[in-house]
């Protein structure tokens, strides 16, 4: 079992940097990739970002790529999200998820999720 908690989000002006982070629980986190998604107002739940158990393969969508950093340090069972140059599209409730094994892209396949966190980015 495992359990997420997301903190770091907030209001932004646009060109403005935030840093999420996902906290685990359990002991067996580093048996599971990660992925952050953001889910805008009437729009689908999306995966922008993955990290696999290890922290060594990383995965992006191109709308986040070169802006966005994900990272993790499973001695602390936390995964970051380092979020640059923001836009006013990135506004949105972000969310971690776990999954045992390799990264997926459709929520359907995560097996944890946490409570998400709001991220506002201003014009």
């Amino acid at each position: 079992q495992v359990q997420l908690a997301e903190s770091g989000g907030g209001l932004v002006q646009a060109g403005g940097s935030l840093r999420l982070s996902c906290a685990a629980s359990g002991r067996t986190f580093s048996r599971y990739s990660v992925g952050w998604f953001r889910q805008a107002p009437g729009k689908e739940r999306e995966l922008i970002a993955g990290i696999n158990w290890s922290g060594d393969s990383t995965y992006y969508v191109a709308p986040v790529k070169g802006r966005f950093t994900i990272s993790r340090d499973n001695a602390k069972n936390t995964v970051y999200l380092q979020m640059n140059s923001l836009k006013p599209e990135d506004t949105a409730v972000y969310y971690c998820a776990a999954v045992e094994g390799w990264i997926q892209s459709g929520p359907d396949s995560y097996d944890y999720w946490g409570q998400g966190t709001q991220v506002t980015v201003s014009s």
